[in-house]
């Protein structure tokens, strides 16, 4: 059973940064996609960020281009979101996502929502 849970969000003025934890816990395999989403009031959820931990590449949906960077620490089994240059429309709950979306659908961005079925709890992230 794989658990996510977040940490790291708060408020924070236009332009700051905030880093964004998510624990993983329970059984990955090898080959398993890790994404960012994040969801703003009355809109719908969408993805922010992901990477496919066979190999290096990472997507990034153009709005954080940049800014935003998506990483993961194997030692310690914790998923990373670094997130610069923050705007007001960054403001969102951000959760962690783990699938098994492969390869290159991974790493391009070529999935959805439903394409994970394992989700942190969210974290509150507000720019003012």
């Amino acid at each position: 059973h794989v658990q996510l849970v977040e940490s790291g969000g708060g408020s924070v003025k236009a332009g700051g940064s905030l880093s964004l934890s998510c624990a993983v816990s329970g059984y990955i395999y090898a080959g398993y996609c890790f994404a960012w989403f994040r969801q703003a009031p009355e809109k719908e959820r969408e993805g922010v960020a992901s990477f496919y931990t066979g190999g290096d590449y990472r997507y990034y949906t153009d709005s954080v281009k940049g800014r935003f960077t998506i990483s993961q620490d194997k030692t310690n089994n914790t998923l990373y979101l670094q997130m610069n240059s923050l705007q007001p429309e960054d403001t969102a709950v951000y959760y962690c996502a783990a699938g098994g979306v492969q390869g290159y659908d991974c790493s391009s961005g070529s999935w959805g929502r439903a394409d994970f079925g394992h989700w942190g709890q969210g974290t509150q992230v507000t720019v003012s």
